[in-house]
């Protein structure tokens, strides 16, 4: 068997045919590039190279050899980098998912770059329900969940989506044809709620207990998911500050959506377990990112 140095200074000098640029690429010395041949010359028990004081050129036995080298070791370089990436994580299964019909699409776009990156890690995309978005991601059925921020208590990455905020209202409600409210508004009507389990960052963001002007938040029925949490608006039972996709993605003859002028943006985004940031999880956030240009932070 021939060692690794002795395979890199036979096929680089096969290569530059010249023993000083030889030592120089492999940072050695040209008496040790001159020892390596003429020992491998005497394990083989031919010549390799013809050199004289101008030049310096492969034998026939010296050619051959090299061209059967060159793919045995380009094939040795392809299998070892296959299993760096199998050691990173870039193989195997990654579980992704969105939150609502409005992520879907900039979900799907990080799944083709990350798939295009890394095909031979095979990737499952899910919708989550709202209720096990949390669950979900702490027991490891979903590595990536595309969703709104703030999620407490997990690693968020950078926000690829924002949406203006809207006030669902019914459609026979005394806001319903108005141009724009205010946050304070939220002081004199109820406010539907999310499901108990939603993270207590997110709700104090989308249904605040108070006002701006710290005016107390009148708390309305609590829906066990989006769907029926506009459902209760429908029914009159309260009003809820949406996201603007949420116009498109759920337009109802029954309700209405009235922009909020004083509201911060929503912000959405890759949500994952801190201690599940695998190579794959970070591989994935920076396809999302990298997929997603112009909505991204």
């Amino acid at each position: 068997m021939l060692e690794r140095y002795e395979i890199e200074a036979f096929l680089t000098l096969a290569e530059e045919l010249h023993f000083g640029r030889t030592a120089e690429k492999l940072r050695v010395t040209t008496g040790r590039i001159s020892h390596v041949v003429r020992r491998l010359e005497r394990r083989i028990g031919a010549p390799l190279f013809e050199r004289t004081s101008r030049m310096v050129r492969l034998t026939p036995i010296g050619e051959r050899l090299a061209e059967e080298m060159r793919p045995l070791v380009a094939g040795i370089e392809d299998a070892v980098r296959r299993a760096v990436e199998a050691g990173r994580g870039l193989t195997g299964e990654l579980r992704v998912a969105y939150v609502g019909e409005s992520t879907a699409p900039v979900l799907l776009r990080a799944v083709a770059r990350f798939t295009e990156r890394h095909p031979e890690c095979e990737v499952h995309v899910h919708e989550a329900p709202l209720a096990t978005t949390r669950s979900s991601l702490v027991d490891g059925t979903i590595d990536v969940l595309i969703a709104s921020y703030p999620f407490d208590g997990m690693a968020n990455g950078p926000a690829l989506l924002h949406e203006r905020r809207l006030l669902a209202v019914a459609a026979g409600h005394p806001l319903a044809g108005a141009e724009s409210v205010s946050l304070e508004v939220l002081g004199d009507h109820p406010v539907i709620q999310y499901p108990a389990v939603t993270s207590a960052a997110f709700k104090q963001d989308r249904t605040p207990d108070r006002t701006p002007a710290g005016r107390p938040v009148s708390k309305g029925p609590a829906g066990g998911s989006f769907s029926e949490m506009l459902a209760l608006v429908a029914l009159g039972r309260g009003v809820l500050p949406v996201g603007e996709q949420t116009r498109h993605y759920h337009a109802r003859p029954d309700l209405a959506y009235v922009p909020i002028h004083d509201a911060p943006p929503i912000r959405r985004g890759p949500v994952w377990l801190a201690g599940n940031t695998t190579t794959r999880v970070r591989e994935f956030v920076r396809a999302a990112v990298d997929a997603n240009p112009l909505e991204a932070d």
